[in-house]
């Protein structure tokens, strides 16, 4: 990525993760070449613009945030990879000056996001990147995790304030960032409640403890058995909602903040499955690059229902207008 000094500049790309992401078996291979060629893309866009700074919107699945103490936002000045969903292990490549400048101008906002020097993150961050480029510990990148499945939820406006406060310091900075989000659309996959859940459930949910290895891959396998089932419109996942996927994309693409403030966490549950209010990660970064280059155009946005995978699976890429 270059490291330059430029003027301010901003681009966009957000993308849907899944667990089952390029499973031939959960989708037919012309299905996959598409997301694939999606992907491609997309990893030109952002080769093209050559980014000194990624400033990442995702949630997590339980693995890095739990409900012993569960912020709504978080950004992260040091992050290391789980590695589930045959996503690699590691360390991100965090700018720590840089990821505190940035908190310090949220807080700055009245926006009272949590900072973590040991952040964990898992594949709704970095699956993205791996799809693109193979890997994702050569990017420089500054987390904000983003609570999307740990109720009570944020709600949509504060993601939208989120990324305003975070778009404005970006605009000062002098440098060229990518702003990203993960998650959703349409999204019902396995998702654990703590109400009511029983003990050996809350504990993990508390963060008591984690999974060994056995255990992660028996939760991956209940997960496929449930995509298995989603095919053929049976099991544990509500089917997808096309038609809410794409009003959600058509509001982000026109701006229409009122009609994103109105959604709440309950109402898209109800409509698009418990995995879809990541779309918060996508209103607060698409938030970020209109407070930081004002309109802007989408250059890039591909979409597909994909029952086997539990996702409407989205990828948008956007620039200022100029």
């Amino acid at each position: 990525m270059s490291a330059a000094n430029h003027q301010a500049e901003v681009a966009l790309v957000c993308s849907s993760h899944t667990p089952m992401l390029m499973e031939e078996r959960f989708a037919s291979a012309n299905v996959c070449a598409q997301v694939r060629d999606s992907f491609d893309r997309m990893a030109r866009f952002v080769r093209d613009f050559a980014p000194d700074q990624i400033v990442q919107f995702s949630p997590d699945h339980f693995h890095g945030f739990h409900y012993d103490l569960m912020p709504s936002f978080c950004v992260g000045a040091a992050a290391t990879s789980y590695g589930d969903w045959g996503t690699e292990k590691g360390s991100l490549n965090v700018d720590e000056d840089f990821a505190l400048a940035l908190l310090d101008a949220v807080r700055d906002a009245d926006v009272d996001a949590a900072v973590s020097f040991d952040m964990t993150v898992d594949h709704g961050f970095v699956q993205m990147w791996e799809a693109m480029f193979g890997r994702f510990d050569d990017l420089p990148i500054v987390p904000i995790f983003v609570n999307a499945i740990g109720y009570p939820l944020p709600k949509y406006h504060r993601a939208r304030a989120l990324g305003v406060a975070v778009g404005r310091f970006l605009a000062t900075s002098g440098k060229r960032v990518l702003l990203a989000a993960s998650g959703g659309l349409s999204h019902d996959p396995v998702v654990p409640r703590i109400v009511g859940a029983p003990a050996d459930l809350r504990a993990r949910l508390l963060g008591r403890f984690t999974f060994d290895p056995e255990q992660q891959a028996r939760r991956e396998e209940q997960v496929r058995e449930a995509a298995g089932q989603a095919i053929i419109g049976a099991g544990p996942c509500r089917p997808l909602n096309p038609d809410w996927d794409r009003r959600f994309l058509h509001s982000l693409r026109n701006g229409d903040w009122a009609a994103i403030d109105a959604l709440t966490p309950e109402t898209v549950d109800a409509e698009a499955g418990a995995g879809a209010n990541e779309a918060l990660s996508w209103v607060a970064a698409a938030a970020a690059l209109a407070a930081a280059g004002g309109a802007f155009e989408i250059v890039q946005e591909d979409y597909i229902a994909i029952p086997g995978w539990i996702a409407g699976m989205a990828h948008l890429a956007a620039l200022p207008l100029r």
